[in-house]
């Protein structure tokens, strides 16, 4: 019997769905089901091909060691899997919220040819660690208290300015890859979009990958790559690991990213209970546990901050299956290749043009998600209160305001983050006060499918 909503219990294994070899019409394939070992063999592989085209461009931009951020995401599904009591298959992939703020800590070039300061990479490790702890601590409260008040916290017109900034904040990185090699950048984005629109099914989820593949063929014929690394490095090896540091004034650079994978877990547990028709609310604080604590632990060991992936959502959209089974075929997957240090090596070697490329198209599609919770919560921009939270909250973004106090610095994410928050409860509390409100708040329904990496591509295919 599938469980239903409000029906708790231990993970007992996975159940085999019919006959394990097919699908019938109008079924699907619940999270505590499977279909025979090698068909989701193969679905979890399709999970490892629809992740892998955004996880690996965060170390790629930030100058992380590919491979130790990959073991992460592996070990942050299992973890996720796990606590979760395999009733919610997801993927834990790299957080493309944390790229601005290790940035602001590192000062990474990709083009510079000088690898990463370790030093200030321990930095950025830290700050890392304080938000998946801070998310960890946020799931807990969740998970005894509901996520209501979350919802009057971060209404939508507060949670799409949140998720937009950051996308737009992140724009002049880009183009200082762009600039590095504009023709292959120029060929890497029109490939992404052709891609997206002549390809249906798995093959359009898969542009963004696809696209840097000939992005960065065409980098090899004009001679932008560098392909010493690989024959340096071995073939079997442990990813590189790399212990972190901490200085607080560095905290105000990374706790506001927690506003976003809260809004990013939410909306992953709206999507798949609206896809597999279970009531999984219950799971909201466990979901936002695991991914604070598989943050934190990749934090301490030299990975970047990790989020739940609207790409898998594609993959299980389309095949109907929502198997957890899948999800830790994928992990093992993934940390089986995290274990080759040539296959990270030959990443790390995609060049400034095609990194550029490919971070135009996904800052701006971050921009442009928040802009689609707007529509989708029909926020009314007549309302004053919420024309200006989004007005100002974006222009601190973009023009990436900052505040030096008390030995913290505090940049245009933080700023425009907690000015979105301030600004429209402060401007709600007068207006209600002083009988100039325009629109009294509705309850906020936790936007559905937020997440940052590559959910555009999933709903335009499903």
């Amino acid at each position: 019997m599938v469980q239903r909503s409000g029906e708790k219990r231990g993970f007992r294994g996975w159940r085999l769905h019919g006959d394990g070899k097919s699908i019938s019409v109008g079924e699907v394939v619940m999270p505590d089901e499977r279909l025979s070992w090698p068909r989701t063999i193969g679905i979890g592989a399709q999970h490892i091909v629809a992740m892998f085209g955004a996880t690996f461009l965060v170390p790629l931009l930030t100058g992380f060691d590919p491979s130790t951020t990959l073991f992460f995401t592996g070990f942050g599904t299992l973890l996720f899997i796990l606590v979760t009591a395999g009733r919610l298959p997801s993927y834990l992939g790299s957080s493309f919220a944390l790229i601005a703020p290790i940035g602001a800590v590192t000062l990474y070039d990709p083009q510079a040819g000088v690898p990463l300061d370790g030093a200030k990479q321990a930095l950025a490790q830290g700050g890392v660690i304080s938000v998946g702890l801070l998310l960890a601590v946020i799931g807990i409260i969740v998970h005894f208290a509901g996520a209501a008040w979350i919802d009057r916290l971060m209404p939508p017109i507060v949670t799409g300015a949140i998720v937009s900034l950051i996308g737009f904040n992140l724009a002049p990185s880009a183009w200082n890859n762009v600039q590095q090699a504009p023709v292959t950048a120029a060929v890497t984005v029109i490939s992404i979009l052709l891609i997206t629109v002549l390809f249906k099914g798995i093959i359009g989820r898969l542009s963004i990958l696809i696209g840097v593949l000939i992005g960065y063929v065409c980098a090899i014929v004009r001679g932008e790559v560098d392909f010493a690394a690989i024959g340096a490095a071995p073939v079997v090896g442990l990813p590189a690991f790399h212990a972190p540091a901490f200085d607080p004034k560095y905290l105000g650079l990374f706790l506001p990213v927690v506003l976003v994978l809260i809004a990013e877990n939410i909306g992953h547990v709206k999507s798949v209970s609206a896809m597999t028709g279970q009531n999984l609310d219950e799971l909201t604080g466990r979901a936002l546990f695991s991914d604070g604590i598989a943050t934190a632990i990749a934090g301490c060991g030299g990975g970047s901050g990790t989020t739940t992936y609207a790409e898998n959502i594609g993959v299980m959209a389309a095949t109907r299956v929502y198997s957890t089974a899948a999800y830790i075929v994928a992990a093992i997957g993934a940390l089986a290749l995290s274990m080759l240090p040539k296959f990270g090596a030959a990443i790390a070697t995609i060049p400034a043009g095609v990194l550029g490329g490919a971070a135009t198209v996904l800052y701006g599609m971050i921009g442009m998600l928040g802009v689609r919770i707007w529509v989708q919560n029909r926020v009314d921009f007549s309302d004053p209160v919420n024309l200006n939270t989004a007005a100002v909250a974006m222009v601190m973004a973009i023009a990436n305001y900052t505040l030096v106090a008390g030995g913290a610095t505090f940049e245009g994410i933080a700023l425009g983050s907690f000015g979105a928050i301030i600004v429209y409860h402060l401007m709600r509390w007068i207006s209600t006060w002083r009988g100039t409100n325009l629109e009294q708040a509705s309850p906020a329904s936790a936007p559905a499918g937020t997440e940052l990496q590559g959910v555009a591509y999933s709903q335009r295919h499903k």
